[in-house]
C-alpha cells in the first residue's frame, strides 16, 4: 500500500490529508490549507468585469455561475491582477502553489494540522475571495457560503485513516500463550489473527477449514474497522439528507433541491442505483488498469533481464576483441584502443538506454499501483454521496492512466545484442581500415496479416524485419507449396517486402514462408502462413480476402 501513499497527501502541505474538501475540479485539498491560500481579490473588480477581461469562464459547466465565477488559466491569478480596473497598490506576495497573490485582508497563521482550531474561531473570510487549485491551476471566486459551499470527502478521509491504522503497528498472534508472536494472517471467517506456527498448528488448509478465506493482517484490520453506511446531509441545506443524484449536474441532491427549481427541469435518479452504477464502472476500469499494472510488472522484469543479458553480452564482447587484438602486429594496438572504445560506447548506450527505460516505467507503474490501491479503497466505502463525489474524477484519472501505457509503451527499446564482429582476415596493409562489419545471418521476418489477402486465385503476401533488429538484409526469399501439402519452391527473390503471385490454383490452400538473407548467409524462416483461394473466379472490383493463419 506504500505506492498509495501519495494519493493521501495534500499537494499543499505534504501531509496526510486532514478534513479534506472537494474542489469544482474533482481535485483535493486540506480545509485548513485551502483557508491557508485564499486571495483576496480588489474590491473594485466584481466577478463580472473579471469575467469580462479574461478568455472565458472554466468548464465547470455544473456549478452556479451566478454564485460562483470561474476562470481558465489564462486569468487564474498568474502575474499580478494587471487588468483590474482599479490596480492596487499593495505589493503582490507568492501563495504556497506557486501563485502571485494580494496580501488577504486579515493576516492567515499557517495551518497547524495537530492543532486544527474551531470553526466558530476563525476568522471570516473576506468578500471577493479567490481560490486556486494547486495541482490545475483553476481559479474560482467564493460565494458567500465561503470554504462551507465545498463538499467534504468523506470517502478520501475514511481511507486516510484505515491507512494510518494501518501503519501504526504490527498486529499480534492471538493464540500465542506466552509471548504473542508476530501475525502473518487474519482468517475472515474465524475473525483470529494468526502467526504461521499456530496457523499451520490450529488452522490446518484442510477439512472446512480449507474454504476459509486468509488474509494479510493489514488488510484483516481495515476490513474489521470498515465504518457503516453514513447518512450525508446537502450542503445547501443542511438538515435534508441527500437522497437524489442530478445526471446532468453530477452531484447528490435533496429533495429540497428539486423543489427549490435549481435541479427541477435536470434528470435526476436514484442515489443507491447511481451509486452501484458507478461503483460497477469504475470496477469495470480498474481491470483494464489491472491488466497493464501486470503487464508492466512483466515489462520490469524483461527490462531487468536485459540488463544482465547487455553485462554478460558486452563482457564476452569485450573479452573476444581483446584476444583479436592481441594475436594481431604491433599496429593492431594502435587501433584496438580505438575499437574498446567504441564498444564500451555502445554498451554504455544499451545500458543507459534499457536503465531509463526501466526508471521511467517504475515510475509509472508505482503511480499506477498507488491509483490502483486508493480505487480499492474507495470502493469499499459505504457512503454513496461521498463516493458519488469523487467517482467520476476518478474513473476519468483510471482511463487516461489505463491509456499511458499505450500501444509501444511496454516494448524495449534496445535490443540486449551486439551486433558486431570483428573480422581478423584483413593483410596487415589494411589494418588502418580496420572497422566492425556485420557476420550474422538475418533475424526471422514478420508476416504482416493485416496486409495479406487472396483474390480469385492470386495471393499477396508482405512482410517486415523485427523491430529491434540492426543486421542488414540484402534480399528476401518467398516460398509457395503447391496448394496440395506438397513441398516448398522459390517464388520470388528481390529486396521488396511485399510480392503477389498468381496464376494458383482455385480453391485451395497454400503455405507460404519468407526469409531474408545477406553477405553472411540466409536467415531463419518465418512462421507458416495458410491461404485459401477464391472457390471460383470472381469479376469484382473488391478484392476478397480469403482466411490467413498462423501456422507454428
Amino acid at each position: 500500500m506504500d505506492e498509495m501513499e501519495e494519493e493521501l497527501k495534500c499537494p499543499v502541505c505534504g501531509s496526510f490529508y486532514r478534513e479534506p474538501i472537494i474542489l469544482p475540479c474533482s481535485h483535493n485539498i486540506c480545509q485548513a490549507c485551502a483557508r491557508n491560500i485564499l486571495v483576496q481579490t480588489p474590491e473594485a473588480e466584481s466577478p463580472q468585469s473579471s469575467r469580462a477581461s479574461g478568455s472565458g469562464v472554466s468548464d465547470y459547466d455544473y456549478l452556479d455561475l451566478d454564485k460562483m465565477s470561474l476562470y481558465s488559466e489564462a486569468d487564474s491569478g498568474y502575474g499580478s491582477y494587471g487588468g483590474f480596473v482599479s490596480a492596487p497598490t499593495t505589493p503582490c506576495q507568492k501563495s504556497p502553489n506557486g501563485v502571485r497573490v494580494f496580501p488577504p485582508a486579515v493576516p492567515q497563521p499557517a495551518p497547524q494540522h495537530h492543532l486544527l482550531p474551531h470553526p466558530a474561531s476563525l476568522p471570516p473570510i473576506p468578500r471577493n475571495s479567490c481560490i486556486t487549485c494547486p495541482q490545475c491551476h483553476r481559479s474560482l471566486i467564493l460565494d458567500d457560503r465561503g470554504l462551507r459551499g465545498f463538499p467534504k470527502n468523506r470517502v478520501l478521509e475514511g481511507v486516510v485513516d484505515r491507512y494510518q491504522q494501518s501503519k501504526a503497528a504490527a498486529l499480534k498472534c492471538q493464540l500465542c500463550e506466552k509471548s504473542p508472536r508476530e501475525a502473518t494472517v487474519m482468517c475472515e471467517q474465524c475473525d483470529v489473527f494468526y502467526c504461521d506456527q499456530c496457523r499451520l498448528r490450529c488452522h490446518p488448509p484442510r477439512g472446512p477449514l480449507a474454504k476459509h478465506r486468509l488474509v494479510p493482517p493489514a488488510q484483516g484490520r481495515i476490513s474489521r474497522r470498515a465504518s457503516p453506511r453514513k447518512i450525508s446531509t446537502c450542503t445547501e441545506h443542511e438538515l435534508e439528507n441527500l437522497s437524489m443524484y442530478c445526471v446532468q449536474c453530477k452531484m447528490p441532491v435533496c429533495y429540497q433541491c428539486l423543489e427549490e427549481g435549481k435541479h427541477g427541469t435536470h434528470e435526476v435518479k436514484a442515489l443507491g442505483a447511481m451509486w452501484k452504477l458507478h461503483k460497477g464502472q469504475l470496477s469495470q476500469a480498474l481491470n483494464g488498469l489491472s491488466d497493464r499494472a501486470t503487464a508492466a510488472k512483466e515489462f520490469l522484469v524483461q527490462l531487468r533481464n536485459m540488463v544482465q543479458h547487455i553485462q554478460e553480452n558486452g563482457v564476452e564482447f569485450e573479452a573476444c576483441l581483446v584476444a583479436q587484438c592481441d594475436a594481431l602486429i604491433d599496429a593492431l594496438n594502435r587501433r584496438k584502443a580505438q575499437l574498446l572504445s567504441q564498444v564500451n560506447k555502445e554498451h554504455e548506450h544499451k545500458l543507459k538506454v534499457v536503465r531509463d527505460q526501466i526508471s521511467h516505467c517504475t515510475v509509472k507503474l508505482r503511480q499506477t499501483t498507488g491509483l490502483m490501491e486508493y480505487c480499492l479503497e474507495v470502493i469499499k466505502e459505504n457512503d454513496p454521496s461521498g463516493f458519488l463525489q469523487i467517482s467520476d474524477a476518478l474513473i476519468r484519472r483510471v482511463h487516461m492512466t489505463e491509456g499511458q501505457w499505450g500501444k509501444g509503451t511496454l516494448t524495449p527499446r534496445m535490443s540486449s545484442d551486439f551486433d558486431l564482429t570483428l573480422d581478423s582476415g584483413p593483410l596487415l596493409q589494411t589494418i588502418h581500415q580496420l572497422d566492425f562489419v556485420q557476420m550474422k545471418v538475418p533475424a526471422a521476418p514478420i508476416l504482416q496479416l493485416e496486409e495479406c489477402c487472396t483474390q480469385n486465385n492470386s495471393a499477396t503476401l508482405s512482410w517486415k524485419q523485427p523491430p529491434l533488429s540492426t543486421i542488414a538484409v540484402e534480399g528476401y526469399i518467398l516460398e509457395l507449396d503447391d496448394g496440395n501439402g506438397g513441398p516448398f519452391r522459390e517464388v520470388y527473390v528481390g529486396t521488396e517486402t511485399i510480392c503477389t503471385v498468381d496464376g494458383l490454383h482455385f480453391n485451395s490452400t497454400y503455405k507460404s514462408r519468407v526469409k531474408a538473407f545477406n553477405s553472411s548467409g540466409v536467415g531463419q524462416y518465418s512462421k507458416t502462413l495458410i491461404m485459401q483461394t477464391s472457390e471460383t473466379d470472381c469479376f469484382s472490383t473488391n478484392p476478397l480476402r480469403g482466411p490467413c493463419l498462423f501456422h507454428q
